[in-house]
């Protein structure tokens, strides 16, 4: 295996880096509250981030939201990816692709994903209508469709605008809704593989963002302890602190590479469910624990709910919740290992990025 990234993937992150870092300012972020970016938004679809998810593949995904991540930059880039641009990619008729992606690649329109650690609250009628409640949906308030999945496990695409969305606050601000289905009418998306790639795709881009959160709790960390001074010198030359601050950074690195190797295996077309499960293992368990080292390591600071801090160990614990919590991932990954059962091959991903892995 060889994570290198292509020239193109490469170029994605850079870029990027540079719009997050330009644009997803703690000022800016501090006026946004609760709502999406739509400066940011319009930035990064002008820059043309979505379009070109489609050539890069879920490893260039997953390089550009760990710089959200870094950033906390509030956008939908993960949720219309994944349940938008890659899921109809993959199992969209070809009228749904020519249809849809359009409006996706340009921004115009955003899909959310009605996926939960819980599924099965939505059931399908005979003739495709949809009935049930999403508590839980980011960026629902965004969104004008939304991919449901059934008790079945079958995929669905509905019109925000024939369901009831209503808005709910998350501790991360995620522009989030209840979704409430009474007979809504639905169109089916993919066959019986689609809800595996797709929650597996979801996994392994979600942990990636969550890389990108702790990378930026964990550099904030080690700015305040290098210049913070007590007892006569830099916090940073304190053994505990220098302790605490390499268990993050280990911890960092392992969310990191298990989302790299995940992503990778889907773009060269390979079975990856349980690695997107490990993926995703490491960003709930080894990201509550540095989110929480990033704010124990500002001292008195972190308390401060206005530091920028803050807002990194909000999003490291919404992302430990949408996961699922470490406990079930792991015993859904032993099920899923004993059973011989994974991810089905990926034939849009055998050969779609030339020049990753080896």
């Amino acid at each position: 295996m060889d994570f290198t990234p292509t020239v193109e993937q490469s170029a994605l992150r850079d870029l990027a880096a540079q719009i997050f870092g330009d644009l997803s300012t703690h000022e800016r972020l501090t006026a946004a509250g609760a709502n999406t970016d739509a400066e940011l938004w319009k930035a990064l679809c002008g820059a043309g981030l979505l379009a070109a998810v489609e050539e890069v593949g879920l490893l260039g995904l997953v390089l550009a939201l760990e710089e959200q991540g870094r950033t906390t930059a509030q956008v939908p880039f993960a949720a219309s990816c994944v349940y938008g641009v890659l899921a109809l990619t993959a199992h969209g008729t070809t009228e749904q692709r020519e249809r849809l992606l359009p409006a996706l690649r340009d921004g115009t329109a955003v899909v959310a994903g009605a996926f939960s650690s819980r599924p099965g609250r939505v059931r399908a009628l005979a003739d495709g209508e949809l009935t049930g409640t999403v508590p839980l949906v980011p960026w629902l308030r965004d969104a004008g469709h939304v991919l449901v999945p059934d008790a079945h496990r079958r995929l669905w695409l509905v019109r925000v605008a024939d369901a009831v969305a209503d808005p709910v606050e998350t501790t991360a601000p995620w522009s989030a809704g209840r979704l409430t289905l009474d007979a809504t009418p639905a169109e089916r998306v993919g066959g019986a593989e689609a809800y595996e790639d797709v929650l597996a795709t979801a996994r392994t881009a979600f942990a990636g963002l969550q890389a990108g959160v702790c990378a930026g709790s964990l550099a904030r960390a080690v700015r305040h302890t290098t210049t913070r001074e007590q007892f006569g010198g830099p916090l940073s030359t304190n053994q505990a602190v220098l302790l605490r601050a390499a268990d993050a950074y280990m911890d960092t690195e392992a969310i990191r590479v298990t989302s790299y190797e995940a992503a990778w295996r889907r773009d060269e077309g390979l079975r990856y469910g349980t690695h997107a499960l490990t993926a995703a293992w490491w960003a709930s368990e080894a990201g509550t624990r540095v989110v929480h080292a990033g704010q124990h390591l500002h001292g008195g600071l972190g308390a401060d709910l206005a530091h920028p801090v803050h807002r990194h160990f909000l999003w490291g614990r919404q992302l430990d919740a949408y996961l699922g919590s470490g406990p079930e991932l792991l015993a859904e990954l032993g099920e899923l290992i004993v059973s011989g059962r994974d991810a089905a091959d990926a034939p849009h991903g055998t050969g779609a990025v030339q020049g990753v892995g080896s």
